[in-house]
């Protein structure tokens, strides 16, 4: 596997054949491994074989950090602070919601295997959008719980996440009408590249339980116009709304403003597009480990609104990251 590999969704693909950051590959030939970063950086690798199988086993354990070695480009006091400035860009009308984010980074013990912390983390945390993906130049590792795009021929759908707690009695009262505001936001984005009257919100406001905690999950569903791809998809839905904010173009400057590094591929898109059978999907790039050189890198965040209380919103940060940098920082297997 040292060529490159990935793993997603249950399919095992290996015998890279190519890399590409054109978008329009996708509406081509072949099954595509897709990493596209937040700031917009496009990684798309194409397989030979591609099988479905379980995830392999890794040939050595997993090394991590030390838990004490990680930081956070925003301290408790800095992210706190970035809480507040966004409630006053509410007040002022700047914005209704934005998801404020802190990258946590750590380095590393030795040469990691990113197939090892997959294994790790599929043991310890099982995720619905599950990938490991280890191209040259690239080495990305998600238990992302969220769905950004999924396609069946011209029909796409979205699963945008916005309410989290430890358990459905922790769901606060502005979770709501939140996830609401990005459900409103992403019904607009597809609706820019869908056929006129096909948009539509198959659920709303569903509890779904994962490891450790609860997320409230909507639908959206949408048919292509004629003539859309995967360039004019992303070009209307990317980054995903419920990472960045309402309204979109407000949010994405606020977020410049506050996030002192680069989200990277953390709240972009992770997944697998299959060409030739004209499906795919996308997750939301949460919940996800990135290794560059010999650092590890994850990033964890919060929706704010006017409703926010910032020493809330810090401990969300908090509990999304706690079980997965728990499982990151181990260097031994547990007995």
């Amino acid at each position: 596997m040292y060529d490159g590999f990935a793993y997603i969704g249950g399919y095992l693909a290996t015998g890279l054949r190519d890399v590409t950051t054109d978008l329009a590959a996708l509406d081509g030939s072949g099954w595509w491994a897709v990493v596209v970063s937040y700031e917009g950086k496009v990684t798309c690798a194409r397989f030979e074989d591609v099988r479905r199988a379980p995830l392999p086993a890794a040939t050595r354990p997993w090394r991590g950090p030390d838990r004490d070695a990680w930081r956070s480009s925003l301290g408790r006091e800095g992210y706190e602070e970035g809480v507040r400035r966004i409630r006053d860009y509410i007040e002022q009308g700047e914005v209704y919601q934005a998801n404020l984010c802190r990258v946590l980074s750590a380095p590393l013990p030795g040469p990691a295997d990113p197939l090892a912390l997959a294994v790790r983390l599929a043991e310890g945390n099982p995720a619905p959008y599950a990938a490991v993906i280890d191209v040259p130049g690239l080495a990305v590792v998600s238990a992302s719980p969220e769905l950004f795009l999924s396609r069946r021929g011209d029909v796409v759908e979205s699963r945008p996440i916005k309410g989290t707690g430890a358990t459905a009695s922790d769901l606060l009262e502005k979770d709501y009408p939140e996830n609401l505001m990005i459900v409103d936001l992403v019904r607009n984005d597809l609706g820019r590249v869908a056929t006129v009257g096909s948009v539509s919100v198959p659920s709303l406001f569903e509890i779904e339980e994962h490891p450790g905690l609860v997320h409230l999950v909507s639908t959206v569903r949408a048919r292509l116009a004629d003539g859309m791809g995967w360039p004019e998809l992303f070009a209307a839905t990317f980054p995903p709304g419920s990472v960045t904010g309402a309204p979109k173009s407000s949010a994405l400057s606020i977020i410049n403003e506050l996030e002192p590094e680069p989200r990277g591929p953390y709240c972009g898109a992770v997944g697998w597009v299959d060409a030739d059978r004209r499906e795919a999907a996308l997750a939301v790039g949460i919940r996800t480990f990135w290794i560059e050189h010999d650092t590890i890198r994850f990033g964890t965040g919060a929706g704010i609104t006017w409703g926010s209380d910032p020493r809330l919103e810090w401990e969300e940060t908090e509990l999304k990251a706690a079980r997965l940098i728990g499982l990151a920082s181990r260097n031994e297997p547990e007995a």
